[in-house]
Formats: structure tokens, sequence, C-alpha cells
């Protein structure tokens, strides 16, 4: 007999995808209904095969008030940006910078460079190298519109991303 599981294999997933539907579709008509519950149903049944298993968050708390500090790096970067960016362009330094990783998980360590992306003045370059093998060490290659201290933006990046990271995955 065939499990829940195997009908619905994520359920959460296809709830989603049937309310995007309808917000895209602008319609709870019969017709949008149908193919929304079609689609929803099919489309991870088909896929789920293929997903890789991510980890599970350890820590919701965590993870809201790592959202907000983001948020707030965000607002407090882009005020710093447009300071550099209407002051004289003599000033800025751009460099590249390679952040040593703690982080192992592929999830974390894209959570990791997409908030470095996110705040204006600096952008996730690589992730070196990219398939690591065991307890090889990786990097993320970080390019900083204006650096000031390597040593001070390694430790700000480890510190005020990472180390949360790590505790929340």
């Amino acid at each position: 007999m065939l499990s829940l599981k195997n009908w619905w294999p994520t359920p959460v997933r296809s709830l989603f995808l049937f309310l995007v539907w309808l917000l895209l579709n602008n319609s709870v008509a019969l017709i949008h209904l149908f193919f929304g519950l079609l689609l929803a149903w099919l489309i991870p049944l088909l896929i789920h095969k293929f997903r890789l298993i991510q980890p599970g968050i350890k820590k919701p708390g965590l993870a809201f008030t790592y959202g907000l500090m983001v948020l707030w790096d965000i607002v407090i970067a882009n005020l710093q940006v447009i300071r550099l960016v209407l002051g004289p362009n003599k000033r800025l330094r751009p460099a590249f910078v390679m952040v040593p990783l703690d982080l192992t998980d592929n999830l974390a360590i894209t959570i990791l460079a997409s908030t470095v992306s996110l705040t204006p003045g600096t952008v996730s370059a690589d992730v070196l190298p990219l398939n690591a093998e065991g307890a090889e060490q990786r990097f993320l290659l970080l390019h900083v519109l204006d650096l000031a201290d390597e040593a001070q933006l390694i430790e700000q990046v480890k510190l005020r991303y990472e180390a949360p990271l790590k505790e929340i995955f």
C-alpha cells in the first residue's frame, strides 16, 4: 500500500505552489483551483527524487534574529556606500578578500554568500574550492568596495554572519 508521503512528498511545498498559482491567476475559478491542485501535486511528485536533503533549522528564533540583523546591516551599509560614492573616488580602496569558512553545509554557505552580497559595498564572488572533499578548507571570495583592514573584515564576517549560521544550521 502506498503511503501519503508517496502521494504528497512535500505537502508544504505543494500548498505553497497552489497558493502561488492562485495569486498569479488572480482568480479562484474552478478551472484555476483544478489546475492549481494538479500542479501542486504533480510538480513535487515528479521532482522530489532529485532534491538534495537540506539541513533543518535548529534555532528558528536565532534565524529570525539573524534576518532582522541582516536587514539592519543592509540599511547601515547603504548609508555608508552613499557616503563613499558621493565622496572623492580617490579614497576608495577596492579589494578581493578570501574569508576562510568554518561552515561545511552548502545551504549555510549559500546563505552566508547571499547575506554578504545583499549588504552593499561587498559582493560574494566565489566559493573556493567549489566541490571541497572532506576536510579541505573552503574560502568565500569577497569583493569589497572600500577595504580599510582585511583582518577586521574577515573577523566581522566570521563573527557577525558565519557564527550565527553555524548555530542555526
